[in-house]
C-alpha cells in the first residue's frame, strides 16, 4: 500500500475492546446456557472469534460461532451462513462486523436473521464510523469514529496481533 496507515487502534486496545465486548455481551445473556455469534464473512467472523475467545474465559455459556456470508457488494444476493437456521432459531444471536460504514451490510445481515424467530438480538461492531445511510446501530461496540465520507478504515487481523488504521 502506498497510502499512509494513521493507526487509531493498536493490538492491545483491539484486545482491550474485545475483552469489554465480550463482558457487555455476557452481561446481557447471564441467563442462557447457549449464544450464537454469528460474524461477517473474513474480518466481521475473525472478530467474532477473537469475541468468543474472550467470552469463554469468563463464562460457562456454550457460543455457537456462525460465518454469514454476504457480498458487501451486492448485498441483496443470498445470503449464506455456516449453520442451519434451525441451530439459532429460538436462540439469543450476537451478529459481528468489524467496521460499521454505510450500515447497508449489517443491515442486509440483520434482516436475513429476521426470517427466523430468535430470542434476542444483539449487533457488534470493532469501529462504529458515524456516516451511516441505514437506520441500524451497534449495540456493543469497541470505538465511535467521526471520519470524513473520503477516509477508508481498514481492520486487520493476523495471527497474533490487529490493529485499525485510516486511509
Amino acid at each position: 500500500m502506498t497510502a499512509e496507515k494513521n493507526i487509531f487502534l493498536t493490538s492491545q486496545q483491539i484486545q482491550q475492546k474485545t475483552k469489554r465486548i465480550a463482558y457487555q455481551i455476557f452481561e446481557s445473556n447471564s441467563n442462557e446456557k447457549e449464544i450464537v455469534l454469528a460474524g461477517i464473512t473474513t474480518n466481521g467472523f475473525l472478530f467474532a472469534k477473537e469475541i468468543e475467545k474472550e467470552l469463554s474465559k469468563i463464562s460457562d455459556i456454550t457460543i455457537i460461532m456462525c460465518e454469514v456470508v454476504i457480498d458487501k457488494k451486492k448485498p441483496l444476493n443470498p445470503i449464506q451462513t455456516s449453520i442451519s437456521s434451525a441451530v439459532y432459531k429460538n436462540k439469543p444471536l450476537v451478529l459481528v462486523d468489524d467496521v460499521l460504514n454505510s450500515g447497508a451490510t449489517l443491515i442486509y445481515g440483520i434482516k436475513h436473521f429476521l426470517e427466523v424467530p430468535l430470542k434476542r438480538f444483539k449487533t457488534a461492531v470493532l469501529v462504529n464510523r458515524n456516516h451511516k445511510k441505514y437506520p441500524v446501530k451497534a449495540d456493543f461496540k469497541g470505538i465511535s469514529l467521526s471520519t470524513t465520507l473520503q477516509e477508508h478504515v481498514v481492520v486487520e487481523f493476523t495471527k497474533n496481533k490487529a490493529i485499525a488504521y485510516l486511509m
